[in-house]
């Protein structure tokens, strides 16, 4: 008989679960109107003014005669304070803010450029101009020096090589990490001078100024544009 007992008292895990599963939902959320259960709470007005400690009942009367909500702010604070405001609004408006942080958030990309240390000059070109490109667009660039056979045994010629790569894009770039043999790899990552946002803003500009200068109103390449190729002039 006792032990039919413990097992009706005792709560199952499932609802345990679930209690706790209800209580995550709703940790974040601010309790408003109704759903602040305390004696009394500390009020601030809608426009911020303090209202003093009053009964929530009265709170509530308030913001009923305002059409506004009452919206608990501080809930560990004694009494917890509650403010008047329009709960419906204030979320909005939160939500274009975060939306708006967002649009202007722009995460650095880290392209690759890998090359051989003895690289012939034409190739070397190709290589330095999508660098050139992938800087101006406001990337890093890892530069990737692989070495096969017995071209491990001669670092010196990858550091070189990179050293030059450095110099020649020095306008456009800093070295970010110094040449590091990683394997039968050497790696170096150069960081532009320009932050990303400033690059895409400046691209945006000669695109706009472009368009305006142009007869037909189309749009001229930019390239300062990493998705533009440079065609190579006729001789």
């Amino acid at each position: 008989m006792a032990r039919s007992l413990f097992r009706f008292s005792a709560p199952s895990q499932h609802h345990q679960q679930n209690s706790t599963r209800s209580k995550e939902q709703h940790i974040s959320d601010p309790r408003i109107n109704d759903r602040i259960r305390v004696p009394e709470v500390r009020l601030v007005g809608p426009n911020g003014e303090q209202v003093g400690i009053v009964r929530v009942e009265d709170a509530l009367r308030l913001a009923a005669e305002a059409d506004l909500d009452l919206v608990e702010v501080a809930p560990m604070a004694k009494p917890p304070v509650a403010k008047l405001m329009d709960f419906g609004k204030f979320k909005y408006e939160a939500a274009m803010k975060a939306r708006e942080a967002r649009k202007k958030q722009v995460n650095t990309v880290i392209k690759e450029i890998k090359l051989r240390p003895k690289i012939d000059p034409h190739d070397y070109g190709t290589k330095k101009g999508h660098v050139e490109r992938f800087l101006k667009g406001g990337d890093k660039v890892k530069v990737t020096i692989m070495f096969r056979g017995r071209e491990q045994s001669r670092p010196e010629l990858g550091r070189r090589l990179l050293q030059r790569l450095a110099e020649d894009i020095g306008d456009l770039g800093i070295v970010e990490s110094q040449p590091v043999q990683d394997g039968r790899n050497m790696v170096m990552v150069i960081a532009p001078t320009k932050k990303k946002s400033e690059a895409k803003a400046e691209q945006r500009r000669r695109r706009d100024e472009a368009k305006a200068t142009s007869g037909d109103g189309a749009s001229a390449p930019d390239p300062a544009d990493p998705s533009t190729e440079a065609t190579p002039a006729a001789s």
